[in-house]
């Protein structure tokens, strides 16, 4: 999957870089056929079309050095990638285009308000404004194609500044055919249609300029639609243990978006629950935005639902300790919690009475309906054991722990039985066969029973083991 998307995204590299360079050398034979032109008739609108065609050429050349660096994988210096180049190269180009579009009002307003309109008419300024048409509708829908495929922003505002010169090279277009029927026919107001075009077609141009500007700015203050937050919210919201997204960023850097999550998950879940939520909730985001770079931050919280059990588990998990043989008595009124707490067999008397004040303190603190905690302390081991066989030991052991679960009616068998020795202590581990139906508390409690009376009867087992299984799994 990533190999693919690494593929796609070359591609796409490739691709506008390919339609850029094209551009950037169509723009330079326009320019330099609309400068001749231009000085060869003496008009005012070929010469500021000429002038708009520099300025493309300028463009053209800033869109292929963006693509090339925003296509750069990020950095030490540039953790977000460079995209943000295809932007600001944009937002340059919309600055070129007012300054041209200033530039040719000005110089027509002046022509007109001096009458200093003379042009000299021939068919070869038609003919270079009429390729100089077909050449920009040709790369307007080719750059346009590829922005819309790679949604790259330089290539889009590319694509809108030549389809706009398309409609400058005809307003240049009709005012020289005007200025001609006005020299042929002698209609004096028609010398001036050259300029006046020139001022109309740059006031058009000035206008959509703005709105390009706005979308330009927005992108480079980090701004998104609010409907695109909304999305990613309500797709992420609607993954089953997600309780609340209490904060969603989204930037866009050139083609590339980056989504910034927040989430509150239960506190009593498992890094392995937390973790699979989180890729849950990426998944969501994509659904809503596709491809964009997804980070998400987990916060635990409290949920309406949690018991006094769940409050101390919590605590303790916070700790990194879990918790077993977990009940809670009420006496007088009061509630007392009893516990179980493994703890490193290596740590001292002292330091594990420590942890386990600090812990029981923080039960209280977090809990006031509890009144005490009482914790029993065990050691977790931190080695292997090498178990030690005797065979003739083993059976007796084994006989009478499957005597004894006879004397339990709702036992059916003991299988897969295990002993196993570490030095002095004896472990004992089987399998219990039980009805489907049965209640685990009811389980428990045979179970602890079973247990109970079988170290009676051998106090040599340490540790006893009893995994219950239901009838249907039990194939013996």
């Amino acid at each position: 999957m990533t190999h693919a998307v690494e593929t796609m995204s070359a591609s796409h590299s490739a691709e506008k870089r390919r339609v850029a360079l094209s551009s950037m050398l169509a723009a330079t034979v326009m320019t330099a056929l609309k400068v001749v032109a231009g000085i060869f008739s003496g008009s005012l609108g070929i010469l500021s079309d000429a002038a708009h065609s520099a300025l493309d050429l300028a463009g053209a050349m800033l869109t292929f050095f963006s693509v090339r660096v925003a296509d750069k994988p990020a950095d030490e210096g540039h953790t977000y990638g460079h995209g943000k180049v295809e932007n600001l190269s944009a937002f340059v180009e919309i600055g070129l285009m007012i300054v041209s579009c200033v530039w040719i009002i000005y110089e027509a307003m002046q022509r007109i308000s001096s009458h200093s309109v003379d042009l000299h008419h021939s068919r070869w300024p038609v003919l270079v404004l009429l390729l100089s048409i077909a050449v920009d509708y040709w790369r307007s829908r080719k750059l346009a194609a590829v922005a819309r495929k790679t949604g790259s922003p330089a290539l889009a505002t590319d694509a809108f500044h030549f389809a706009s010169d398309i409609w400058s090279t005809l307003a240049v277009l009709a005012g020289l055919c005007a200025s001609w029927i006005g020299d042929t026919m002698h209609i004096n107001w028609l010398r001036y249609a050259d300029p006046f075009a020139a001022i109309v077609v740059s006031l058009m141009i000035l206008r959509v300029t703005m709105h390009l500007t706005r979308e330009t700015i927005a992108v480079l203050m980090d701004e998104v639609p609010a409907e695109t937050r909304v999305r990613i919210v309500h797709e992420v919201e609607k993954v089953d243990g997600v309780l609340a997204v209490e904060k969603a960023r989204v930037r866009r850097a050139g083609a590339a978006y980056f989504a910034d999550l927040t989430l509150a998950l239960p506190r009593r879940d498992t890094f392995e629950h937390t973790g699979e939520l989180v890729r849950a909730a990426t998944s969501a985001v994509h659904r809503a935005l596709p491809e964009a770079d997804v980070v998400i931050h987990t916060v635990p919280r409290e949920t309406e639902t949690e018991s006094i059990f769940d409050h101390v588990r919590a605590v303790a998990l916070r700790r990194n300790v879990s918790v077993h043989e977990l009940s809670v008595q009420s006496h007088n009124g009061k509630l007392r919690v009893e516990q179980h707490v493994e703890l490193d067999e290596q740590m001292s008397l002292l330091d594990a009475h420590a942890f386990v004040s600090e812990l029981e303190d923080e039960i209280l603190r977090e809990t006031p309906e509890i009144h005490s905690v009482v914790t029993h302390i065990e050691s977790e081991p931190a080695t292997i054991e090498e178990p030690e066989v005797i065979v003739e030991e083993d059976r007796r052991i084994e006989l009478v722990l499957r005597k004894t679960a006879e004397e339990f009616a709702e036992i059916a068998d003991v299988h897969d039985v295990l002993i196993g020795r570490a030095g002095e202590h004896v472990t004992v581990a089987c399998h219990c066969t039980m009805p489907d139906a049965m209640p685990m508390g009811k389980v428990h409690e045979i179970l602890t029973a079973l247990e109970d009376r079988f170290k009676h009867k051998c106090p040599e087992a340490y540790r006893v083991t009893i995994h219950p299984e239901p009838e249907t799994d039990n194939t013996r």
